[in-house]
């Protein structure tokens, strides 16, 4: 991190929230089209997972995350034999989101603790930081 100031608490819990609302965001998105279908493979949703790194500040040795992206899985998706569904292709079948509910929302509720226990983590500091004030 050249040219920046050296990471602090609060700038490396802030980033730390950063990545899990990432994180929440893409559990919900995958969430969210669980169930949807598709006429091809191709065209059916794939969920999508966070990526991040570990970032090292040699200032304060303190290391944070960061965000690397979105990356889709590779996982294929369910053909179904469904002839009356409008977009069946030609052979009746149609392709359905590889989305796993249970794990998704695992995932979201996981994100949001560690979410809950970033700011709690926040207002202790800010409160020894007041405490230290009041007792000089």
């Amino acid at each position: 991190m050249p040219g920046e100031s050296p990471m602090t608490l609060f700038s490396l819990t802030t980033r730390a929230m950063s990545a899990q609302m990432v994180r929440m965001n893409a559990a919900t998105s995958n969430l969210a089209n669980a169930g949807s279908v598709s006429s091809t493979e191709e065209g059916a949703y794939r969920p999508i997972r966070a990526v991040f790194s570990v970032e090292l500040d040699r200032a304060s040795g303190l290391a944070g995350v960061t965000s690397g992206g979105l990356v889709r899985a590779e996982t294929a998706p369910t053909k179904r034999y469904d002839p009356g569904h409008p977009l069946a292709d030609a052979e009746g079948f149609i392709f359905e989101a590889p989305v796993d509910e249970t794990a998704e929302m695992v995932e979201i509720m996981e994100s949001a603790r560690q979410y809950q226990n970033l700011v709690q983590a926040l207002q202790t500091a800010k409160q020894l930081m007041l405490e230290t004030l009041r007792s000089q």
